[in-house]
């Protein structure tokens, strides 16, 4: 393992490879880790060179994430990797079944993601469905039962360590009430601190052994006016009543929901009490102004980070062709979207 203090930021990058001025960027603010979208996509080759370009700027086995739901949110596709039904009609489908479906569905996206050099997700999430969530939400959702909800955020998270790679729980403290899409507006969310105990954090509290997690942006009026990624109190609550203890980054730092700079929003997340600043779908200048403006993680951060390495592991022996006719048969053969 690395003695380098990390940088406190989770960076992108344009293209199907690293840049010249990339790679520069990189070397200087050394981010903790890194993400990759569809633009970054072409094919198996492709994606195991680009993620040995982020290793190699680093100088060290950065983790490198990705946002591989199934259904709407998933960057690897069809014809070259496996295509999935949503989360919650995937969940429908399985009925009774779904705790062991779940577990071989993202078994089987760790496996496609680790043999790429991936050895994150951006999964589960498990914001609690609602009669108003908003579409861009739904159904991405695992079902609007609290503790179904955990249940099958568990299985989805043993089966991508099993894999090889680290989940990441999302939105914490839970983003289910949500009327708008926090890429293009803010959210707030009225519910009183009970309900929100009761049903919104309570996924993420059955889950707070998990390595990292992201956070809403959206306001808990109950709480505080600023947005969680933003809020000392929702991450006092996340912290301390939810019992999260470990990597906490933020959701995309550049998403419209919040206002402001990338400077004093990063600076902001961080004096909050969030890890480590993800900043996705900007320039190389909005890049840098994110690194410079986040600095280095902090004794703390840099603490849950490492720990966060350490849960990695190599991928259990299994049989993929079994698991992948195992899930089909439970499905009745309706794996695929």
């Amino acid at each position: 393992m690395t003695d380098q203090r990390f940088g406190a930021t989770i960076l992108d990058a344009a293209e199907l490879r690293l840049s010249v001025e990339e790679k520069a960027l990189f070397r200087d603010v050394n981010p903790f880790g890194f993400i990759l979208f569809a633009r970054n996509i072409d094919n198996p080759d492709q994606v195991r060179a680009l993620c040995d370009d982020f290793r190699d700027c680093v100088g060290h086995n950065a983790p490198i994430t990705i946002d591989q739901e199934g259904g709407r949110v998933q960057r690897l596709r069809a014809p070259v990797w496996r295509e999935w039904f949503p989360p919650l009609e995937f969940v429908d489908a399985a009925g009774g079944q779904a705790t062991r479906a779940m577990y071989l569905r993202y078994r089987l996206i760790a496996d496609e993601l680790f043999e790429l050099g991936i050895d994150s997700n951006c999964a589960p999430m498990v914001d609690v469905a609602g009669p108003q969530t908003h579409d861009f939400l739904r159904n991405r959702c695992y079902g609007n039962d609290a503790m179904q909800v955990a249940a099958l955020g568990r299985a989805a998270a043993d089966g991508m360590l099993a894999g090889g790679v680290l989940p990441v729980v999302k939105h914490i403290p839970g983003h289910g009430r949500a009327t708008a899409d926090s890429h293009f507006d803010l959210p707030r969310v009225s519910a009183p601190r009970a309900d929100l105990d009761a049903v919104d954090f309570a996924p993420f509290k059955a889950l707070a052994d998990l390595p990292m997690g992201m956070t809403a942006h959206l306001v808990y009026d109950a709480i505080d006016e600023a947005p969680a990624t933003l809020s000392k109190p929702v991450m006092q609550v996340i912290r301390e009543d939810i019992g999260f203890d470990n990597l906490i980054m933020t959701d995309d730092i550049s998403m419209k929901a919040l206002e402001g700079t990338l400077t004093d929003l990063s600076r902001g997340a961080l004096e909050a009490g969030c890890d480590v600043i993800l900043h996705c779908n900007g320039t190389l200048a909005e890049r840098a102004e994110v690194a410079v403006a986040a600095g280095e993680m902090t004794d703390a951060a840099q603490t849950r980070a490492l720990r966060a390495l350490d849960a990695r592991r190599t991928p259990d022996d299994i049989d993929i062709p079994a698991l992948q006719s195992e899930l089909e048969a439970l499905l009745g053969g309706a794996l695929h979207g």
